[in-house]
């Protein structure tokens, strides 16, 4: 792959960098070599790199696994990861579409994400025409994971809006008038990291103990898994491929099952006789 720069020598930080420090970095430097603001040749350029390296450094997995591999770690032809860009995807110099990870790389200013500081600062977008009008659509969890059609009413038109499947809340999509940002609303069962799932299952303590078999909520419906004898409570077992579609088709993310002991809370005098007995011919590790 073509060399590049260090990451950290882009935004002018070290390793051990707050995200605080690197945000504050980010802004500066883009600040100064947005070409709406900075005419010098190679500032666009200078831009595009500033915003890569702070797509890796701004996300917590993107960084831990560039620390790991540098930039092998986004490519596809060393089979370790992808594009740092793989939660958004750039259709134009300065058109953007991407997944927000939470929080706002510019403290203290009310901006959705961190392109709309410049829309205010030079009085549109970034072609430097009118502001492009911008609406919230609430889903469901599971419309985003799996990808949907809904049918809105903006400005008294009826539109369909596709939901790519892998979608995740704060996901920009763009239109030819109007942009359209993404509310996912919470899943009572998963919880989502990137395109990764994380699930609580609670499973009986002589099972844990004794091993045997259960089933799993997946997105797709119920997995029978195989619980090995002396199961932990808090165990985190990862099923591969089971999680959440990427966006632009590559691959899918994994889920993660963590497996709970189930205590119940009534016994009956004869169960609570064997466990006393059990207790004892322990020796109290029971």
């Amino acid at each position: 792959m073509p060399t590049k720069r260090d990451y950290y020598e882009i935004l002018g930080v070290t390793k051990s960098a707050s995200d605080a420090e690197i945000k504050a970095a980010y802004r500066k430097l883009a600040l100064q070599f947005h070409p709406d603001r900075n005419k010098e040749a190679g500032a666009e350029d200078k831009f595009k790199e500033i915003n890569e390296a702070y797509q890796v450094l701004s996300d917590a997995q993107k960084k831990q696994s560039y620390d790991q591999f540098g930039h092998a770690a986004f490519d596809p032809a060393s089979g370790m990861g992808g594009n740092p860009y793989a939660s958004g995807s750039q259709t134009g110099p300065f058109t953007w579409s991407y997944s927000s990870n939470g929080g706002n790389p510019f403290e203290g200013a009310d901006f959705g994400d961190p392109f709309d500081i410049f829309e205010s600062i030079f009085g549109g977008g970034f072609g430097g025409g009118p502001r492009r009008p911008r609406y919230s659509l609430s889903i469901e969890f599971m419309e985003a994971v799996k990808g949907a059609e809904k049918k809105v009413s903006i400005d008294g038109k009826q539109k369909t809006i596709k939901i790519p499947a892998g979608a995740n809340d704060g996901t920009r999509i763009r239109f030819d008038e109007f942009d359209v940002t993404l509310d996912v609303k919470p899943h009572s069962q998963f919880r989502r990291e990137g395109y990764d799932l994380y699930a609580d299952q609670h499973v009986a303590f002589t099972t844990m103990a004794l091993g045997g078999e259960i089933e799993v909520p997946t997105v797709n419906g119920k997995l029978k898994m195989k619980v090995r004898s002396g199961t932990q409570s808090h165990t985190l077992v990862r099923l591969r491929g089971e999680g959440v579609q990427q966006l632009q088709g590559r691959g899918k993310g994994d889920l993660y099952i963590r497996l709970m002991v189930q205590i119940p809370e009534k016994i009956s005098r004869d169960e609570k006789q064997l466990l006393e007995s059990l207790q004892q011919k322990s020796g109290g590790k029971i």
